[in-house]
This record gives structure tokens, sequence and C-alpha cells, in this order.
């Protein structure tokens, strides 16, 4: 052990006795007959724990106490008293001490009670500690960049985590959009609450809404029993909604009764249930465009659009580049219990030209491949895959396309990419894009790209995508 005591008593014998008591169980003890000077020593130096005299007669043990409660209220203190003055140890402890003895006291008696408090003051501070380190993996330090769209996108989203507000986020896939919802929730006064999570893309519409509202046992075929939605269980939280630009009208109506009336009806049920949540949204689409085209709700899209947040693509922010890349090799130097890699300045200029189409994501990827491949020191420009070095074709965007390109127009693009790299293969290219083959299907159609085809299917016939 090497916690340091403090001995306040003005019993110059009690004070030789409990130094050599506390040394022989491995504590480091300093020992005063003054409560005054033992005020100062505190003011002065760090001590784990306080062992004061109730009574002494410069100034009384409680005088003690409350003076140093007064500028160290977390400092654990026990009182020692004569039996006589158990009641003074009483009110002691309602100002703030630990525990107290009464004298004459057994040694084992002592220190089982000291022994408590330093465990006490232990578990304290290690609680203190984990709270910090998890608000940490979710503070907005946590979202690497220090390029000037980033530290005002902090701000922003600094300002809104204190409201109760709805919040937008838009960006690209992989910008780091749950990066930020996290942040907002664990700085918000919900933090206490549950941060509850959906990407609305990965499910077809009839599981997505038992999902999101629950449903009732025999509801519809497969319902064995009640199911809790994801609403009840954000209750007193916030409920982060990727995707939302994927939901289908009729789920769109009922996450707008959400919004303005806090109520929410499972499948199967009549009766609606109250719900307290903060709800913050996301989106890779361009849902003003799809307002126009009748594809989400416009009363929705207002009541979610409150406070809109843009993260901009990486390759908006290519500064921050060289900051996420030594990030992710020490993240994954690390996770792999390998040697420290630097990044080559060839490397590093190859990965701050590349577009990155799949935003932090992509490079966060690439990073943790070239750590595990990488067999010297040095991460190269061989490390990488072959489309950093010798780049693809770029995106095609048609003469249509403004110059300065939407997040729609960018979609598109995408898509066609890499349609055009899977050879047309659908489930391969939804895997890619991060979406399943239903939204996919939507997407071709919306965009007008049903005539990128399958590869012959084996008997020389070449598959219409769109089928």
């Amino acid at each position: 052990m090497s916690e340091k005591i403090l001995v306040i008593d003005d019993e110059e014998s009690m004070c030789n006795f409990m130094e050599i008591m506390l040394s022989k169980e491995g504590y480091t003890v300093e020992t005063t007959n003054s409560g005054l000077e033992g005020i100062s020593k505190l003011q002065r130096e760090n001590f784990d724990l306080v062992i004061a005299d109730l009574n002494m007669p410069e100034i009384s043990g409680l005088e003690v106490l409350q003076e140093i409660k007064s500028f160290k209220s977390e400092q654990e203190i026990i009182m020692m008293t004569a039996f006589a003055s158990v009641d003074t140890a009483i009110e002691a402890m309602k100002h703030g001490a630990a525990d107290y003895v009464t004298k004459p006291f057994k040694v084992d008696e002592i220190k089982i009670v000291i022994e408590k408090s330093i465990n006490r003051k232990n578990l304290i501070h290690e609680n203190v500690e984990l709270k910090k380190q998890l608000q940490g993996d979710n503070s907005f330090d946590n979202f690497i960049g220090s390029s000037e769209p980033v530290v005002q996108l902090k701000k922003l989203a600094k300002r809104v985590a204190s409201s109760d507000s709805t919040v937008m986020i838009l960006g690209e896939s992989g910008t780091g959009k749950d990066v930020i919802a996290r942040a907002i929730h664990h700085h918000s006064p919900r933090c206490g609450g549950p941060f509850v999570s959906i990407n609305c893309a990965a499910l077809p519409e009839a599981l997505l809404e038992s999902e999101l509202f629950g449903h009732k046992k025999g509801s519809f075929t497969g319902a064995i029993k009640d199911k809790e939605g994801l609403f009840q269980a954000a209750n007193r939280g916030t409920f982060f909604l990727d995707e939302v630009g994927n939901t289908s009208l009729a789920i769109q109506v009922k996450l707008l009764r959400v919004l303005e009336e806090r109520k929410i009806t499972p499948v199967g049920e009549t009766k609606p249930i109250d719900v307290d949540v903060r709800l913050i949204a996301a989106t890779n689409s361009d849902l003003e465009a799809e307002v126009r085209a009748k594809h989400f709700r416009a009363d929705l899209f207002y009541r979610l659009n409150v406070i809109p947040i843009f993260i901009p693509p990486l390759r908006e922010r290519r500064d921050d580049i060289p900051l996420l890349a030594d990030h992710f090799s020490a993240k994954f130097k690390k996770k792999m219990n390998v040697p420290a890699k630097t990044i080559s300045p060839k490397a590093m200029a190859a990965l701050t030209t590349y577009d990155w189409p799949g935003n932090v994501r992509e490079l966060e990827n690439t990073i943790e491949r070239a750590v595990l491949l990488n067999r010297s020191d040095i991460i190269e420009p061989s490390d990488f895959p072959d489309k950093l070095t010798n780049p693809a074709t770029k995106l095609v965007v048609s003469d249509e396309q403004p110059s300065t390109p939407t997040l729609e127009s960018i979609e598109k693009a995408y898509i066609h990419f890499v349609m055009a790299q899977t050879g047309g293969k659908k489930a391969e290219a939804a895997k890619i894009l991060g979406i399943n083959s239903s939204t996919l299907y939507r997407k071709l159609d919306r965009y007008k790209l049903n005539n990128l085809t399958d590869p012959s299917d084996g008997n020389g016939n070449n598959n219409d995508f769109s089928k």
C-alpha cells in the first residue's frame, strides 16, 4: 500500500502509536498535534485519509472537519472520540465524516475502519475516472479534425447539445454522423438516460415498424410475445434515427406523431403509449429533393430539420486526413499489439490526394489493412489498395448536375461507380454501399439507373438489374 494518512491529535502518545501501527500496515503516515497545522497541511498536500480527534483544545475536531470540507469536500475523514462524546461523533458524520471510532479502541477495530474508508475512496476515484473515460469516448474530441469546417461543426453541435431540440445530421455515408449524435447525447441533460440507435436502411418496412414501435403478441405471423419498441427503450434518453430518408411514407406518418404528440402505438395495439425522447435524425440523401419528389413527407422534414448540422465529406477537409491517419494507426497498433507504424511522406501524399468516396470509414479500413499487412515500421504506398496509387475512373456525373454537387448528385454518381466496379452485381454493390437490396432498388429507380445490368447468368442471358 502507498496511501497517505494524516493523523491529527493533541496527544503526542496517540500520534506516535498511530504512526507506528499504520506504518507497519504499509501506509505513509504524517502526524500533527495541532488542528490548525493539520488544516494547513491539507491545503498544501493531498492525503488519502485524515484521522482527527474530536476533543482538542486549540480547535475542535468538528471545526477541523468543517474547515477541511469547505475546500476539500471529497476528503475521507475518520473521527476519534472518547465514549462520552459519541453524540458529537454522530454530529460530525452529519457534517461529512466517513466514520468514527471510540477511545480506547482495539487495533483490529481501527484497522477495519481505515480499510473501509480507503476502499471507499478508491472506489469513488475509479468511478470518477470511468465516467471521464466514457465521456471521452463520446466527446466531441472523438470527432477527429482541426480544419475550419470541423471547428465550426463542433461549435454548433456543442451549442445544441444543451437543448432538447430535434437535430438533423446531414452527410455522406462514413462521415461520422453517429459520432456526432453520441457526443450530442453525452453532453446533453439526457446523458444519464439511454442512447438508442437504428439504421432505417438496414431493415425492411414491416420489421422496421416493429423495431421502432414494438408489437403485441399475435399481431402478425411470428409475433409470439409482446415486444417493446426502441422508442420505449430510449425513454428519457436520445433516439438516433440513422438514414431516416429510407423510411416509407407509412413509417413517416408514425414518426410525425412521435414528434408532435410524444406518443407511439405498437403494432396490433390500439392504446397509445407516452414516450419522452429526444430525436436525432441523420441522412445521406437530399431530403429536400425527396420532398419535392413526394418520397418524403414535407411536414416530417420540417419537424426533423429544426437544427441541421452538416458534416463535410473527407475530400472537402483534406487537412484533417493526416490527423485521422495517425489516429487510426495508433488505434490499430494498440488493438493488434504490433510495433508503432510511421506513415511515410509518399504514403501520406497518396492518402491526402485520394477522394475517399467512403469518407472516414473508408480511411479507417485502409489504415487497418496497412497496419495489419505491413511488416516494417514504416507504412508505404504499397501497403494501400491499388485504387489509392492507381486511381480508378472518376465518378460519372451527368451534364445536368451543377458545378457544386449536391448530396443527391454525389450519391447517384457513387452508385453508378460501384455498379460499374462490381459489374452490375446487385448483392455485391448493395454490400459495398452499406444498404440493403430493396433500398438499392428504390435508388436505382429514382436516379433512372435501371439500365445497369448483371453479368451473364451462366446461360448466356444478360439479366436486367431492375428485374
